[in-house]
């Protein structure tokens, strides 16, 4: 606000009047000491310095307009470059599926960089690196780290003994990222800690395509990583409980995986944690960020939405939950700006609507004003409780 004082205002006037009084003995006839005037058009005369200073500024001013002149066709050029691009956009994914692939896994960007994924202790204590080939030139790279109670006895142990270590009654994780970055990412080390130290083993996989793991990414390939890892698991955990944990991405991947063991073999997944998860990757899509510039687009379900099809991504977990029987427990930030909190709480409705037991599913919402997002949830110190109480309610 601002405050305009007496003093201010006086002086204001006070000039208001100067530069009456100042035209007003401007415009009469200026007297010389012998009462004479001076002649019109003398220097002292206001009309003759008025007539010098037209010209230089009306030469500034069309020097002005010369430059703007001269700066508007490139504006135009410009502005029209953008607007070819950006309508050109969605043509292109229309033509050449294989785009929005990419848009969809972004397994290009390998943050952190320069982080020697074979060398988890680097970031972890008490965890190995391990390789596995889940089909022909297809290996994927593994993170194991064991509860915390062991990571004394863990000690300068070899990949054997973290095997072994498996079939300790204690409940085992399989850790699914989402899009982009690695198994390195901060938030993605700071939740195999968080469950580590509550009493997990933590196995957190890159898919085909992801880190240091080779191949190429797709939802179909995706799951038989993960079935791949979750055999390879129950070999070695005898009797204890596995779950899939999968964020954002990784929570279709975790639903896919888990209807598949269903459906073809009748194993039931000891149970589900979805973090950040949404309906199926159409919905997900319609609701990113970056598709806001072009929800109004003529066409826009056409030329983007319909392509998910083409291009063999569906990721349904609203249909995956409709016919899943093991317990579920849905996490979701109310200020997730990548998957609004309302597809997470819609996948919640769907599943409890379609469960016989309606305390085998579980939705946790975190207020916005804790700032957790899309990616931070594992740093709320209330997770492990939460993680605790569904143990306990599902046991």
């Amino acid at each position: 606000m601002h405050i305009v004082g007496r003093g201010a205002g006086g002086s204001q006037g006070a000039g208001k009047a100067d530069r009456e009084h100042q035209e007003s003995r401007l415009d009469q006839p200026t007297r010389s000491k012998a009462g004479a005037s001076k002649p019109p058009g003398s220097p002292g005369d206001h009309k003759t310095r008025n007539r010098q200073a037209g010209p230089r500024m009306l030469g500034t001013n069309l020097l002005d307009n010369r430059d703007w002149s001269a700066w508007l066709p490139r504006l135009k050029t410009t502005f029209l470059h953008l607007f070819v691009i950006y309508a050109s956009v969605p043509f292109l994914i229309r033509l050449f599926p294989v785009l929005l692939t990419k848009c969809v896994f972004l397994n290009m960007f390998k943050i952190p960089f320069f982080v020697d994924l074979s060398r988890p202790e680097l970031l972890l204590n008490h965890t190995v690196n391990v390789y596995l080939t889940t089909e022909p030139e297809v290996t994927i790279g593994v993170w194991h780290s064991v509860p915390a109670s062991r990571g004394i006895e863990a000690q300068g142990k070899d990949h054997s003994w973290y095997e072994e270590a498996l079939g300790d009654d204690n409940p085992v994780i399989l850790y699914l990222h989402g899009n982009g970055a690695t198994r390195a990412a901060n938030h993605r080390v700071n939740l195999i800690k968080v469950m580590s130290a509550i009493g997990f083993h933590v196995l957190a996989v890159d898919y085909r395509g992801y880190g240091d793991s080779s191949g190429s990414p797709s939802e179909g390939g995706f799951t038989t990583d993960i079935l791949y890892l979750y055999d390879w698991v129950k070999a070695r955990s005898g009797k204890s409980r596995v779950f899939l944990w999968g964020h954002s991405l990784g929570t279709g991947i975790a639903t896919n995986v888990a209807r598949k063991l269903l459906e073809d073999r009748g194993t039931q997944v000891d149970g589900l944690i979805l973090e950040s998860p949404y309906t199926n990757i159409r919905d997900a899509a319609a609701n990113i960020p970056v598709t806001k510039i072009y929800r109004q687009f003529p066409g826009f379900d056409y030329l983007v939405l319909d392509t998910l099809a083409l291009a063999d991504l569906f990721f349904q977990s609203d249909e995956n939950v409709k016919v899943l029987t093991s317990p579920i427990l849905i996490l979701h930030a109310e200020d997730d700006p990548i998957i609004p909190s309302h597809l997470g709480r819609k996948l919640f409705e769907i599943a409890i609507s379609a469960y016989q037991d309606k305390n085998k599913v579980r939705f946790v919402a975190f207020p916005d004003k804790l700032g957790l997002a899309h990616d931070y949830i594992s740093f709320h110190p209330d997770l492990p409780t939460v993680v605790k109480d569904f143990l306990k309610n599902i046991t």
